[in-house]
């Protein structure tokens, strides 16, 4: 959420921002909004201190005989007791309209972040390990012989859900316990297990709502399937006032995560890649703003980390202006090497979102002797835990149909070294 106060005082340079974002200017009209906005509290606060200055006259106007000037006083009173509730309706009716204008308006990108629309000017900051060159085929096509079974799983819930069954389930169980396992021994996060069912206000301060409710599922009683532990993780500081000391907070889960894809149709419609319900570990901190930047850098290499363990290759891309998420004012994503795609694909997303969801959310920590401020709050993957099922899968494939079990991850196999078709 945007700060009109700032946008007040500098209305073009929230527009530069916006339109690196690929998006018109909205300074007037939100400046306008505003302005009605206060204009009504003004008048409302005019109103009120006069019926009270008003009422508090009849009483003296009484004592001393001035019949007239009271009968007057309780007139306008009396006048003043019904305008005062349509000036409230209409301060609130213009704070609702600046305040749902202001909800689907993006962070701005910061100075940092390239320019650019779209993925093609996205830039590559660094590269880890050797592509796997060669002719290997997809994940989809060979892991079923390992226990990936889509065919009953649509039969039972339709496309985009998967059933992974003997060996490969405990791959994939592997992966995501050795993440949680690095993520808290080596990079100090504190494990959450986390509610996956949020209300309303939980999904507003992360931004999935009101802009993108399309994309989730809702339930009978009105809760989200969370899309990503993030509204989960960040929203612990909803609504509180941290001490200084506290922070920076670290937090990690790994959950069930659910999406409807509703605007991916016909993209990644074979495999793993892109499912209706998946798991993630993913990293959130909370930090003071002066320390969100140092935060990025080590949440990302923290992912990094992770990707380097298991000896995948990737790169580390640092998004342009028009390709980063809604919530976020500078993103890297992490790509890692698929040999069955011959392509590098997204597998982990590092944002900073500074004090954007926080002002959502109501999000603060007080310096010592000062007054509360606003924190900062960033989140990444670290990792999707199919994605990295589908890039071991296919990085470590033999010519035989089998699947080697990377070395970090042996501990977690029960003594198994790989997976065998059967």
């Amino acid at each position: 959420m945007h700060d009109i106060r700032l946008i007040r005082d500098d209305p073009q340079a929230f527009d530069a921002g916006l339109a690196r974002r690929g998006l018109e200017p909205l300074s007037a009209a939100l400046v306008s909004l505003d302005e009605r906005r206060r204009a009504a509290q003004t008048e409302l606060q005019a109103a009120l201190a006069r019926r009270n200055e008003a009422s508090k006259a009849i009483g003296n106007a009484k004592a001393q005989k001035r019949e007239e000037e009271a009968i007057a006083l309780l007139t306008e009173v009396s006048a003043l007791k019904t305008r005062v509730p349509e000036l409230e309706d209409a301060a609130r009716e213009a704070d609702t309209a600046l305040e749902a204008n202001l909800a689907v308006i993006p962070n701005l990108p910061a100075a940092e972040v390239p320019d650019g629309l779209d993925e093609d000017a996205n830039q590559q900051v660094s590269r880890w390990g050797e592509p796997r060159q060669g002719e290997w085929p997809e994940h989809a096509d060979f892991a079923p012989a390992l226990g990936l079974d889509f065919e009953s799983a649509a039969a039972i819930a339709g496309a985009r859900f998967a059933f992974l069954k003997g060996g490969i389930a405990r791959l994939h169980r592997a992966i995501g316990q050795f993440m949680l396992d690095k993520n808290t021994s080596e990079w100090g996060y504190t494990e959450v297990n986390a509610p996956v069912l949020v209300r309303d206000a939980a999904m507003f301060g992360t931004t999935q709502l009101p802009k993108f409710a399309e994309d989730s599922f809702r339930t009978i009683d009105d809760r989200w399937l969370i899309p990503t532990a993030e509204v989960s993780l960040t929203n612990l500081a909803r609504e509180k006032i941290l001490e200084e000391k506290q922070l920076p907070l670290r937090f990690t889960a790994l959950t069930q995560c659910f999406r409807a894809e509703a605007g991916a149709a016909g993209r990644d419609a074979k495999g793993l890649i892109r499912q209706h319900q998946f798991e993630k570990v993913e990293l959130v901190s909370i930090t003071a703003p002066e320390a969100s930047e140092d935060e990025h850098e080590r949440m990302t290499r923290a992912a990094e980390s992770i990707l380097e363990a298991l000896e995948l290759p990737y790169r580390r891309m640092l998004l342009c202006a028009g390709d980063m998420g809604f919530s976020a004012r500078k993103t890297y994503d992490l790509e890692v090497w698929l040999p069955g795609q011959s392509k590098y694909r997204e597998i982990s997303s590092c944002s900073n979102c500074g004090d954007f969801q926080a002002r959502r959310m109501n999000a603060r920590f007080r310096r010592e002797g000062g007054k509360p401020e606003f924190v900062h709050t960033l989140n990444g993957s670290a990792l999707a835990v199919g994605r990295t099922l589908v890039a071991v899968l296919e990085n470590y494939q033999e010519k035989d149909g089998s699947v080697r079990v990377p070395e970090v991850l042996l501990p977690y196999m029960g003594g198994a070294t790989a997976l065998t078709p059967g």
